[in-house]
């Protein structure tokens, strides 16, 4: 568990963790659009943006960013838990899961292209594209509109030998439920052993607990924004198998490598300072002597912490109801779901999501409005809903911030 001790510290080192440079004194639940950023990556962003040099020169300076960018690769590998494979950064998460499904499908071209119906448009809209140039089914497996997640039998029950390219969402930005990963990529293999997995890690990441070896899948991506860093950058991990297939090159250039053109080394640095936090966290909460076991702490740490804040927004604290007990309100997923990570999605019966958002943030709480349009209509369509009000939390919010948010929300529902 995360002392209030330890809280003041991990929010000591989030840039305006309860200030807008906008708006003023506010409480940030808006972590899923995109999480806090560490000062760390403020100050190295900063110190890179004013470095001319490039890589690959015959001097010191080139020589320096070759070597961030290789402990960035390194420390990477641990953060996913890679014993091998790549760590590559790219335009972005949604750009680096188009390029990887567009490989996998391309360079295979055939079979059956697998994916849920819980995806975010990320990966599913890649599979859909890539399958359709090829010519080849794409299939959905349906997720349960009741828990908010898709299932491993449910994939288990859409598999076919001759699937060649599965896609899998770790945790659901609109429901907030994580997915049973490691179980669902064996449904697949149980099956289909050489199919291709790829998962979108996008929301999952700011909770910890990636580990790409025991999933056993082939690649794996992140939106480093919505995990402490910055926009203007993604990075995956991308497996062996997938790179076996030969991935978009320059001609003459060096062979297996995904990363075209010359890529910003701050961005790389900033990921490293991400890494280190979670390396920093894990020493704070556990006593594990590997940098990874302090990784895996870290991540047990955020869970457990995330769970108390969602259990209070839910069921109340102190004197105050939860949302839960408050009239009118339906939460996404149900109420007590193991799978929820820091996330609460909700409607009332009596006043529109928009409207509810606007009061908050008239209050100084960031929530956010999610819309039956391409990002979220496969959750909201099915419960006949056109809009929810999500608060998405991060393990640097606090039980006070939640008792206020419940207290305001009493306020407006009445």
């Amino acid at each position: 568990m995360i002392t209030d001790a330890q809280l003041a510290e991990i929010r000591s080192r989030f840039a305006h963790i309860d200030t807008c440079p906008f708006e003023g004194p506010r409480i940030f639940f808006e972590n899923a659009g995109g999480a806090l950023t560490l000062n760390s990556v403020v100050e190295t962003s900063a110190r890179f943006a004013a470095i001319p040099d490039n890589q690959g020169r015959a001097n010191g300076a080139a020589r320096a960013l070759m070597d961030i960018i290789a402990r960035a690769k390194a420390a990477g590998a641990e953060f996913f838990n890679a014993p091998d494979g790549q760590v590559i950064v790219g335009e972005s998460g949604t750009e680096l899961l188009f390029r990887l499904v567009r490989t996998a499908v391309t360079r295979q071209a055939r079979g059956v292209v697998l994916g849920s119906t819980v995806e975010h448009p990320a990966s599913r809209s890649a599979a859909a594209h890539w399958a359709d140039v090829m010519n080849l089914e794409h299939r959905l497996v349906p997720h349960d509109d009741t828990l908010g997640l898709v299932t491993p039998d449910a994939y288990a029950a859409a598999m076919t030998p001759d699937v060649t390219v599965a896609t899998i969402l770790h945790t659901s930005p609109v429901t907030g439920m994580g997915m049973d990963l490691p179980s669902i990529a064996r449904a697949i293999r149980n099956v289909a052993p050489d199919a291709l997995i790829i998962v979108d890690g996008i929301q999952h990441a700011c909770h910890g607990g990636i580990d790409v070896a025991a999933a056993d899948v082939d690649g794996y991506v992140i939106s480093p924004y919505k995990v402490f860093s910055r926009h203007g950058y993604g990075v995956a991990w991308v497996g062996d198998r997938l790179t076996g297939l030969g991935p978009e090159q320059l001609h003459g250039g060096p062979q297996r490598n995904w990363e075209l053109g010359t890529r910003d080394t701050g961005a790389y640095a900033t990921f490293s300072d991400v890494v280190d936090y979670f390396d920093w966290l894990g020493g704070q909460v556990g006593g594990a002597e590997t940098r990874r076991g302090r990784i895996e702490d870290a991540g047990r740490a955020i869970r457990a912490h995330e769970k108390c804040l969602t259990d209070a927004m839910l069921h109340g604290t102190g004197n105050l109801k939860g949302l839960a007990e408050l009239p009118g309100v339906q939460v996404i997923g149900g109420i007590d779901n193991p799978a929820r990570e820091g996330l609460v999605c909700f409607w009332a019966d009596a006043l529109l999501a928009p409207d509810i958002v606007e009061r908050l943030n008239a209050e100084g709480i960031r929530t956010h409005t999610r819309k039956a349009d391409h990002y979220s209509g496969n959750i909201l369509d099915p419960l006949g809903q056109d809009a929810a009000v999500r608060v998405s939390m991060c393990h640097y919010n606090s039980e006070a911030e939640v008792a206020r948010f419940l207290s305001v929300m009493a306020g407006i529902l009445e």
